[in-house]
């Protein structure tokens, strides 16, 4: 048997990793800017998070979700004191396009609507309704295109309210920093217009903070720059630091029926193990304040080569986009194989920074110096 061939792979075999570095299996070390696609929060090989998971898997790593497993009530209780939301309600499963996909069938529950309202570029994941919302037709299945989604451009306002008003949109669901669509940001006036709108259409609104989200912009959610406060909130990747693991942030209003939702392997023990280590990491060095930090110096550093081949700099925290006037496949390439970094892209031509919130001043010096030379 083979492997069934979906992934354009790098001739590199990660094999070890500490921080913000990772070695292949001939020794060659790399600085990692992407963090395994935004899914590595607080550094590959923390002490602290294998002590945690060691443990865990010792004493006890499955059981079904038939039985209490109080790991789930303390990280509800955590997850809600260091995010701000304390009074809302969490359900755990095991990735990011599944937490978009209860989401949307949880809002269809509520209100009995079936349309939705999704950001053009939108990236939401590959199950079925989480890939009926994302914006790219070569991955949306035949059995997938159920004409229940309309895409309307971000930030215009005017078009959202528009279909808002006809009265039948069951959710808008939104990245307030798009990952997919080349790091492309929401605006406090778009999404504090939007919240109001679904507010008085009986709409509800739900954040995607996949990859945005938990700590990466320099505040917890990256919708919290913007001065809103959704009715569902989608996490996964840095929740678990490279364990799957994702979850739903569901507000008050909304009222749980037993079997409506459900899980086999979605909170157990192990991975609620992973994702407490994590929240203690988060706290004892102050990553999300480290991510706002290092984002800030590490765009402004970028900024200051002057280089032509870059036409903007746009981002928030330790999420960065750099569109370059160039396809990013060369450079990205370079600094690979040459400088040994890893990046990540979007679209065509820009590139992705994504790096654990652990990164240092060095390391963004070390970056931004090899990038200049690849340019």
């Amino acid at each position: 048997m083979k492997l069934f061939d979906v992934y354009p792979l790098f001739d590199v075999n990660i094999v070890e990793g500490k921080g913000c570095r990772v070695w292949d299996d001939k020794g060659q070390q790399y600085l990692d800017l992407y963090g395994g696609h935004a899914v590595i929060s607080i550094g590959h090989s923390h002490p602290h998070y294998v002590k945690k998971v060691s443990e865990q898997v010792a004493r006890l790593g499955f059981y079904s979700n038939s039985v209490q497993n109080k790991l789930q009530q303390q990280l509800a209780e955590r997850l809600g004191r260091i995010s701000g939301y304390d009074d809302y309600q969490l359900f755990l499963i095991n990735s990011g396009a599944e937490a978009n996909e209860n989401a949307l069938k949880l809002a269809s529950f509520t209100n009995g609507r079936t349309r939705v309202l999704s950001a053009e570029k939108a990236f939401h994941g590959r199950t079925s309704l989480a890939v009926e919302v994302t914006n790219n037709p070569k991955i949306i299945a035949p059995i997938n295109a159920n004409g229940h989604v309309t895409y309307l451009p971000l930030n215009d306002l005017a078009a959202w309210e528009a279909e808002l008003a006809k009265g039948d949109v069951c959710a808008v669901i939104l990245e307030c920093i798009q990952g997919v669509g080349g790091i492309k940001m929401a605006t406090s006036e778009f999404a504090q217009g939007l919240a109001e709108a679904c507010r008085r259409y009986g709409t509800i609104l739900i954040c995607d903070e996949i990859q945005c989200g938990y700590g990466r912009s320099g505040r917890f959610f990256a919708h919290q720059w913007l001065g809103i406060r959704p009715d569902i909130i989608t996490v996964a990747k840095g929740i678990a630091n490279g364990f799957p693991m994702g979850a739903v942030l569901i507000s008050p209003q909304f009222k749980a029926v037993y079997g409506q939702l459900g899980t086999t392997f979605g909170g157990n023990h192990l991975a609620c193990a992973a994702a407490l280590a994590v929240l203690d990491v988060f706290e004892k060095e102050n990553l999300v304040e480290n991510a706002r930090e290092m984002g800030d110096y590490l765009m402004e550093k970028i900024k200051k080569l002057k280089n032509d081949r870059i036409k903007e700099v746009r981002g928030r925290g330790l999420m960065i986009g750099l569109e370059l006037d160039i396809p990013h496949k060369e450079p990205r390439q370079r600094l690979i194989y040459e400088e040994h970094v890893f990046t990540g892209c979007s679209g065509t031509n820009v590139l992705r920074l994504l790096p654990p919130l652990c990164l240092s001043k060095a390391e963004a010096d070390e970056f931004v110096e090899k990038l200049g030379k690849v340019l």
